[in-house]
Protein backbone atom coordinates (compact mmCIF):
# COMPACT_ATOMS: atom_id res chain seq x y z
CA UNK A 1 0.00 0.00 0.00
CA UNK A 2 2.93 2.00 0.33
CA UNK A 3 2.47 5.47 2.74
CA UNK A 4 -0.07 5.28 5.34
CA UNK A 5 -1.86 7.95 6.89
CA UNK A 6 -3.00 9.05 10.39
CA UNK A 7 -5.14 12.32 10.64
CA UNK A 8 -5.58 13.93 13.86
CA UNK A 9 -8.15 16.65 14.34
CA UNK A 10 -8.07 18.46 18.02
CA UNK A 11 -11.51 20.39 18.86
CA UNK A 12 -12.86 22.42 21.75
CA UNK A 13 -16.50 21.61 20.49
CA UNK A 14 -16.95 25.16 19.70
CA UNK A 15 -16.99 24.93 15.76
CA UNK A 16 -18.85 21.99 14.33
CA UNK A 17 -19.85 23.52 11.71
CA UNK A 18 -16.11 23.86 10.53
CA UNK A 19 -15.03 20.61 11.79
CA UNK A 20 -17.70 19.13 9.38
CA UNK A 21 -16.28 21.02 6.51
CA UNK A 22 -12.66 19.86 7.33
CA UNK A 23 -14.06 16.10 7.53
CA UNK A 24 -16.06 16.38 4.28
CA UNK A 25 -12.60 17.28 2.43
CA UNK A 26 -10.39 14.82 4.27
CA UNK A 27 -13.36 11.74 2.77
CA UNK A 28 -12.71 13.94 -0.63
CA UNK A 29 -9.42 13.47 -0.73
CA UNK A 30 -8.46 10.74 -3.96
CA UNK A 31 -9.29 7.73 -3.84
CA UNK A 32 -12.03 7.95 -1.37
CA UNK A 33 -11.81 5.19 1.53
CA UNK A 34 -8.13 4.80 1.06
CA UNK A 35 -7.31 3.11 4.86
CA UNK A 36 -6.66 6.66 5.76
CA UNK A 37 -7.22 7.00 9.60
CA UNK A 38 -8.96 10.12 10.79
CA UNK A 39 -9.34 10.50 15.00
CA UNK A 40 -10.77 13.67 16.20
CA UNK A 41 -10.17 14.12 19.68
CA UNK A 42 -12.36 16.34 22.10
CA UNK A 43 -10.33 18.17 24.56
CA UNK A 44 -12.04 18.07 27.85
CA UNK A 45 -15.65 18.36 25.92
CA UNK A 46 -18.77 16.23 24.32
CA UNK A 47 -17.49 15.75 20.96
CA UNK A 48 -20.77 16.51 18.36
CA UNK A 49 -21.96 13.87 15.95
CA UNK A 50 -19.33 12.69 13.60
CA UNK A 51 -19.25 10.60 10.43
CA UNK A 52 -19.06 6.88 11.26
CA UNK A 53 -15.67 6.51 9.72
CA UNK A 54 -14.15 8.79 11.91
CA UNK A 55 -12.62 7.27 15.47
CA UNK A 56 -14.08 9.38 18.11
CA UNK A 57 -12.15 10.45 21.54
CA UNK A 58 -13.61 12.50 24.42
CA UNK A 59 -10.06 13.71 26.47
CA UNK A 60 -11.03 14.38 30.02
CA UNK A 61 -10.16 17.65 30.24
CA UNK A 62 -8.40 19.90 27.97
CA UNK A 63 -4.57 19.08 27.66
CA UNK A 64 -3.43 21.80 25.98
CA UNK A 65 -2.83 21.91 22.15
CA UNK A 66 1.06 19.16 21.97
CA UNK A 67 -1.09 16.96 24.87
CA UNK A 68 -4.01 16.42 23.15
CA UNK A 69 -1.27 15.67 19.80
CA UNK A 70 0.17 13.27 22.06
CA UNK A 71 -3.34 11.43 22.70
CA UNK A 72 -3.43 11.36 19.30
CA UNK A 73 -0.55 10.05 18.40
CA UNK A 74 -1.23 7.49 21.03
CA UNK A 75 -4.47 6.65 19.21
CA UNK A 76 -3.30 5.80 16.34
CA UNK A 77 -0.67 3.58 17.67
CA UNK A 78 -3.41 1.79 19.44
CA UNK A 79 -5.52 1.47 16.14
CA UNK A 80 -2.19 -0.01 14.24
CA UNK A 81 -0.61 0.69 10.64
CA UNK A 82 -0.10 4.35 10.40
CA UNK A 83 3.48 5.68 8.68
CA UNK A 84 2.74 9.25 8.75
CA UNK A 85 0.68 11.40 11.11
CA UNK A 86 -1.25 14.52 9.32
CA UNK A 87 -2.19 17.29 11.95
CA UNK A 88 -5.06 19.50 10.87
CA UNK A 89 -6.42 22.85 12.55
CA UNK A 90 -10.34 21.77 13.01
CA UNK A 91 -11.50 25.29 11.65
CA UNK A 92 -9.27 24.36 8.61
CA UNK A 93 -10.23 23.11 5.18
CA UNK A 94 -8.71 21.44 2.22
CA UNK A 95 -9.22 22.79 -0.61
CA UNK A 96 -7.51 20.63 -3.16
CA UNK A 97 -8.25 16.61 -3.46
CA UNK A 98 -4.65 15.28 -4.30
CA UNK A 99 -2.93 16.63 -0.94
CA UNK A 100 -3.10 12.90 0.44
CA UNK A 101 -1.32 11.66 -2.88
CA UNK A 102 1.53 14.53 -2.51
CA UNK A 103 2.16 13.98 1.03
CA UNK A 104 2.40 9.96 0.41
CA UNK A 105 4.42 10.90 -2.76
CA UNK A 106 7.00 13.35 -0.80
CA UNK A 107 7.74 10.60 2.29
CA UNK A 108 8.05 7.65 -0.44
CA UNK A 109 10.77 9.28 -2.00
CA UNK A 110 12.85 11.06 0.34
CA UNK A 111 13.70 8.56 3.22
CA UNK A 112 15.31 11.19 5.44
CA UNK A 113 12.53 13.82 4.93
CA UNK A 114 11.15 13.44 8.50
CA UNK A 115 8.33 16.38 8.56
CA UNK A 116 6.38 18.10 6.11
CA UNK A 117 5.05 21.89 6.75
CA UNK A 118 1.59 23.02 4.75
CA UNK A 119 1.00 26.32 3.24
CA UNK A 120 -1.58 28.25 5.66
CA UNK A 121 -3.90 30.42 3.11
CA UNK A 122 -7.36 32.29 3.75
CA UNK A 123 -10.26 32.00 1.65
CA UNK A 124 -8.46 34.51 -1.09
CA UNK A 125 -5.24 32.37 -1.06
CA UNK A 126 -3.28 34.84 0.56
CA UNK A 127 -0.73 33.55 3.68
CA UNK A 128 -0.15 35.68 6.49
CA UNK A 129 3.85 36.36 6.92
CA UNK A 130 3.83 34.35 9.83
CA UNK A 131 2.73 31.18 8.52
CA UNK A 132 6.10 31.32 6.41
CA UNK A 133 8.77 29.32 8.23
CA UNK A 134 11.75 31.46 7.12
CA UNK A 135 13.48 34.67 8.12
CA UNK A 136 12.80 37.67 6.17
CA UNK A 137 10.15 38.36 3.55
CA UNK A 138 10.22 35.54 1.69
CA UNK A 139 7.90 34.03 -0.89
CA UNK A 140 4.99 32.24 0.87
CA UNK A 141 5.00 29.97 -2.67
CA UNK A 142 8.65 29.17 -2.76
CA UNK A 143 8.70 25.28 -1.36
CA UNK A 144 11.89 23.78 0.29
CA UNK A 145 14.15 22.91 3.16
CA UNK A 146 13.31 25.01 6.98
CA UNK A 147 13.80 24.66 9.99
CA UNK A 148 10.66 24.73 11.75
CA UNK A 149 6.79 23.60 10.49
CA UNK A 150 3.22 25.12 11.20
CA UNK A 151 1.36 23.61 13.77
CA UNK A 152 -2.19 23.83 11.87
CA UNK A 153 -1.48 21.58 9.46
CA UNK A 154 1.94 19.11 9.07
CA UNK A 155 3.13 15.47 8.42
CA UNK A 156 5.40 13.91 10.66
CA UNK A 157 6.46 10.02 9.82
CA UNK A 158 5.63 8.12 12.68
CA UNK A 159 9.21 6.86 13.02
CA UNK A 160 10.68 10.58 14.02
CA UNK A 161 8.32 10.38 16.85
CA UNK A 162 10.08 7.37 18.20
CA UNK A 163 12.92 8.06 17.56
CA UNK A 164 12.86 11.76 19.15
CA UNK A 165 9.86 11.54 21.67
CA UNK A 166 5.83 13.23 21.60
CA UNK A 167 5.70 16.97 21.23
CA UNK A 168 6.44 18.56 24.80
CA UNK A 169 3.06 18.38 27.11
CA UNK A 170 4.33 21.24 29.36
CA UNK A 171 4.07 23.82 27.32
CA UNK A 172 0.48 23.69 26.30
CA UNK A 173 0.34 25.91 24.17
CA UNK A 174 2.87 27.74 21.36
CA UNK A 175 6.38 26.95 20.06
CA UNK A 176 5.49 23.14 20.36
CA UNK A 177 6.54 22.44 16.98
CA UNK A 178 9.88 24.33 17.15
CA UNK A 179 10.73 21.95 20.46
CA UNK A 180 9.74 18.95 17.93
CA UNK A 181 11.50 20.45 15.14
CA UNK A 182 14.80 21.10 16.86
CA UNK A 183 14.94 17.46 17.94
CA UNK A 184 14.27 15.89 14.61
CA UNK A 185 16.80 18.08 13.24
CA UNK A 186 18.97 17.47 15.75
CA UNK A 187 18.20 13.42 15.05
CA UNK A 188 19.24 14.17 11.08
CA UNK A 189 15.85 13.79 9.72
CA UNK A 190 14.90 16.91 7.06
CA UNK A 191 11.73 19.28 7.08
CA UNK A 192 10.14 20.86 3.96
CA UNK A 193 7.92 23.64 3.63
CA UNK A 194 5.31 22.85 1.10
CA UNK A 195 3.64 25.42 -1.20
CA UNK A 196 1.48 23.43 -2.88
CA UNK A 197 0.32 21.27 0.30
CA UNK A 198 -2.31 23.92 1.45
CA UNK A 199 -4.69 23.92 4.72
CA UNK A 200 -7.15 26.92 3.99
CA UNK A 201 -7.44 28.71 7.24
CA UNK A 202 -9.41 31.71 8.68
CA UNK A 203 -7.04 34.91 8.97
CA UNK A 204 -6.64 35.05 12.40
CA UNK A 205 -4.14 37.36 14.87
CA UNK A 206 -2.72 34.70 17.43
CA UNK A 207 -2.64 37.74 20.06
CA UNK A 208 -6.50 37.81 20.27
CA UNK A 209 -5.87 35.15 22.87
CA UNK A 210 -4.77 36.34 26.54
CA UNK A 211 -2.49 33.64 27.40
CA UNK A 212 -0.49 34.23 24.04
CA UNK A 213 2.28 36.89 25.14
CA UNK A 214 2.28 34.63 28.73
CA UNK A 215 2.95 31.32 27.28
CA UNK A 216 5.15 32.34 23.88
CA UNK A 217 7.45 34.34 26.67
CA UNK A 218 7.45 31.37 29.02
CA UNK A 219 7.78 28.72 25.79
CA UNK A 220 11.23 30.43 24.21
CA UNK A 221 13.05 30.51 27.12
CA UNK A 222 12.24 26.51 27.63
CA UNK A 223 13.41 26.04 24.36
CA UNK A 224 16.62 27.58 24.84
CA UNK A 225 16.69 25.86 28.25
CA UNK A 226 16.06 22.00 26.98
CA UNK A 227 18.04 22.33 23.61
CA UNK A 228 20.67 25.14 23.05
CA UNK A 229 24.13 24.73 23.76
CA UNK A 230 25.04 27.02 26.37
CA UNK A 231 26.60 29.85 25.05
CA UNK A 232 23.87 30.11 22.76
CA UNK A 233 21.35 30.67 25.58
CA UNK A 234 21.73 34.18 26.31
CA UNK A 235 21.76 35.34 21.85
CA UNK A 236 18.56 33.63 21.60
CA UNK A 237 16.39 35.19 24.17
CA UNK A 238 18.19 38.62 23.83
CA UNK A 239 17.30 38.71 20.41
CA UNK A 240 14.04 37.78 21.03
CA UNK A 241 13.64 39.64 23.91
CA UNK A 242 14.73 42.84 21.45
CA UNK A 243 12.49 41.97 18.61
CA UNK A 244 9.79 41.89 20.84
CA UNK A 245 9.90 45.00 22.41
CA UNK A 246 10.66 46.27 18.41
CA UNK A 247 6.65 45.44 17.88
CA UNK A 248 5.46 47.40 20.78
CA UNK A 249 2.91 44.92 22.21
CA UNK A 250 -0.03 46.94 24.37
CA UNK A 251 1.34 47.48 27.77
CA UNK A 252 -0.66 44.96 29.59
CA UNK A 253 0.35 42.27 27.09
CA UNK A 254 3.88 43.32 27.72
CA UNK A 255 3.13 43.16 30.99
CA UNK A 256 2.03 39.48 30.52
CA UNK A 257 5.10 38.61 28.34
CA UNK A 258 7.61 39.74 31.30
CA UNK A 259 5.53 37.24 33.51
CA UNK A 260 6.09 33.97 31.51
CA UNK A 261 9.25 34.91 30.28
CA UNK A 262 10.63 35.08 34.29
CA UNK A 263 8.53 31.83 34.41
CA UNK A 264 10.53 30.25 32.31
CA UNK A 265 13.39 31.29 33.92
CA UNK A 266 12.10 30.08 37.33
CA UNK A 267 10.74 27.28 36.34
CA UNK A 268 12.36 23.87 35.09
CA UNK A 269 11.31 22.14 31.91
CA UNK A 270 13.49 19.28 31.68
CA UNK A 271 14.97 17.51 29.95
CA UNK A 272 18.16 19.75 28.92
CA UNK A 273 19.67 17.58 25.84
CA UNK A 274 21.46 20.27 23.92
CA UNK A 275 21.88 20.28 20.23
CA UNK A 276 25.28 19.39 18.10
CA UNK A 277 27.24 21.64 17.17
CA UNK A 278 26.39 20.40 13.76
CA UNK A 279 23.18 20.82 13.66
CA UNK A 280 23.47 24.65 14.43
CA UNK A 281 25.40 24.94 11.43
CA UNK A 282 22.92 23.51 9.85
CA UNK A 283 20.42 25.63 10.76
CA UNK A 284 22.70 28.05 9.75
CA UNK A 285 23.10 27.05 6.03
CA UNK A 286 18.97 26.89 6.11
CA UNK A 287 19.09 30.33 6.65
CA UNK A 288 17.66 30.24 10.11
CA UNK A 289 20.70 29.40 13.10
CA UNK A 290 18.64 29.29 16.77
CA UNK A 291 19.25 32.50 17.77
CA UNK A 292 16.74 34.47 15.94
Amino acid sequence: MGVTLGVVVLTMGNRPAELRALLDSVEAQEGGDNGVRTVVLGQGVELPELPGWVDAVELPENLGIPGGRNAGVERLRELGGTDVLVVLDDDGLLPRTDTFRLIREAFEQDPRLGIVSFRIADETGFTQRRHVPRLGKSDPMQSGPVTTFLGGGHAIRMSVIDQVGLFPAPFFYAHEETDFAWRALDAGWGIDYRADLVLQHPRTNPARHAAYYRMTARNRVWLAKRHLPAPLVPVYLTSWTAYTLLCRPPMDGLKAWWGGFFEGVRVPCPPRRPMRWSTVRRMARLGRPPVF
